[in-house]
């Protein structure tokens, strides 16, 4: 028979590794390493399983390769606001600037997708990255509104002068050569990008980028060039960007002025918003679960507008900090009844 509730009191502890080490393991049991590779192991292992689990359901196959896609965006848009202070509203500019880029280097230069995609990445992270450079200066609000704005006037632009197939696009972009060779670049992108950023921003060069986003004149003052460091951010950030717009001319097989569409700005945010900004793996969850619900809510038009604004509402008062902070806190404490 149990013990009266009046008894006993609910005691919550931080598990032991956690408090040993913080960041550095030292490890001494399996259940320990069990403790740190589970997480990591689900993450990994679920992305990868995604597309044979959805075999029997091309249409979601599909689906996932989107999730991957706006995946990119959200983790270029956490790392650019949470580990070097600018907020970018500018992912639209990213998807169109890798898009046309890679449609333009296979339509005219006859270049395969899987050439494409690394040199649109690189090629249109430092074409976003000049267009940006002026901007650099301006922080908070000022860096988002200007950055908003170059998607939208890249788009009139190409309408305006009918460039680039004007409002036709550029059409007979070759497709990747399967489904499987699509799904598995974004996944590998989309893991390498997480893993890669993690590992940068615990180096000396992440300390660098921290200190200017808490403190930029002091970072200065040290004689350190903090415009660079924010030229190298935005680098990073847009060649992620580019890398999915590339991905989806290719999987379109075409590249038009929609590529500028301010979904490719707001989803990101909003995918950050919900997985919990400043972990980079949260932005990935984020867009598992809104991108889905985007196609569920498909019929419905804009309507699908106001079920994104209810749930970042609902988020942002009650579990503000996002679901991947959450779950971190709770996976890394467990609570015992004790008798008082």
């Amino acid at each position: 028979m149990s013990e009266p509730a009046k008894d006993r009191r609910k005691e919550r502890l931080d598990r032991g590794i956690k408090v040993r080490t913080d960041g550095i393991y030292a490890i001494s049991h399996w259940t320990e390493i069990a403790y740190l590779l589970t997480p990591r192991l689900l993450f990994i292992v679920g992305l990868l399983l995604a597309p044979v689990i959805l075999i029997p359901f091309p249409y979601w196959q599909r689906v996932l390769s989107i999730v991957c896609i706006f995946a990119l965006l959200a983790i270029s848009f956490d790392f650019l606001a949470n580990y070097v202070g600018l907020v970018s509203l500018g992912g639209a500019l990213y998807m169109g600037v890798g898009g046309y880029s890679a449609a333009l280097l296979n339509s005219h230069f006859g270049l395969p997708p899987l050439v494409t995609v690394p040199v649109s990445t690189v090629l249109g992270g430092a074409i976003c990255t000049v267009l940006l450079l002026p901007c650099l200066p301006l922080r908070g609000v000022y860096f988002a509104i200007v950055s908003l704005m170059f998607p939208l006037l890249a788009g009139r632009i190409i309408e305006a002068l009918d460039v680039f197939g004007g409002t036709d696009g550029i059409m007979g972009v070759d497709g990747f050569s399967s489904g499987w060779v699509e799904q598995y670049v974004l996944i590998c992108s989309v893991l390498a990008a997480v893993f890669i950023l993690r590992r940068m921003v615990s180096e000396d060069v992440g300390l660098v980028f921290t200190g200017v986003k808490d403190n930029d004149q002091a970072v200065k003052a040290s004689g350190i060039n903090i415009t660079t460091y924010k030229a190298f951010g935005v680098f990073i950030s847009s060649m992620l960007g580019c890398l999915g717009g590339a991905c989806l001319a290719h999987i379109y097989m075409w590249a038009g002025i929609s590529q500028f569409a301010l979904d490719f700005s707001i989803i990101p945010i909003a995918a950050t918003v919900v997985g919990g900004g400043g972990t980079l793996i949260g932005s990935v969850i984020g867009c598992i679960i809104l991108v889905p619900i985007s196609e569920f809510l498909r019929d419905f038009g804009t309507l699908r507008i106001a079920v994104y604004a209810i749930i970042l509402t609902a988020f942002i008062v009650f579990k503000s900090e996002g679901i991947m902070m959450y779950g971190t806190r709770k996976y890394e404490q467990f609570e015992r009844w004790v008798r008082i």
